[in-house]
């Protein structure tokens, strides 16, 4: 396999300073379809978890009901860092003290997926996990620490990307 058979999967997590329904998260539920449907016509977008109301807001995968999960794929590692750090999502981005808490831990995760699949939630937590307690490696990654694809017959050095902020 090489770096073409793969996909970049990320997660993250954030714990919203109230539900999303509540007045402090009121910015962050009015720009959220928009940030959905710009991640959607990114370049090197793929697929996104969502339920049937178009976004992961409604999905708990934490005990606790003020975290928010999110999970999508991007073609490449460029793809999402410019949806991220480049596209309107910037604004939202720049404003999450407003509505979320700063975490301790890592927050996002990025591990290569295999073209065509789609991980899970329970993947993601084990990803996210790893990433925990052991730190980066090639299995559960960041923008500051990344890794080629396990598989990757790429002998080529991946250098982080520059511009990124991986505080929630």
């Amino acid at each position: 396999m090489n770096s073409q058979s793969f996909h970049l999967a990320q997660a993250n997590f954030a714990r919203g300073r109230g539900p999303v329904d509540s007045p402090v998260m009121a910015g962050f539920a009015a720009l959220l379809d928009y940030i959905n449907s710009v991640a959607d016509r990114s370049p090197g977008f793929v697929w996104r978890l969502q339920t049937e109301d178009g976004d992961s807001t409604a999905i708990r995968v934490f005990d606790d009901p003020l975290i928010i999960f999110n999970m999508s794929v991007w073609e490449s590692m460029e793809a999402l860092h410019d949806y991220v750090y480049r596209s309107d999502h910037q604004e939202p981005l720049r404003k999450r003290r407003d509505w979320f808490e700063r975490s301790d831990t890592p927050s996002l995760v990025l591990w290569w997926v295999p073209i065509g699949h789609a991980p899970t939630v329970e993947e993601a937590l084990e990803r996210l996990g790893l990433l925990q307690t052991a730190g980066p490696s090639s299995e559960a990654f960041t923008f500051q620490k990344p890794f080629p694809p396990a598989d990757s017959a790429l002998e080529t050095e991946i250098r982080p990307l520059s511009g990124c902020d991986t505080q929630t």
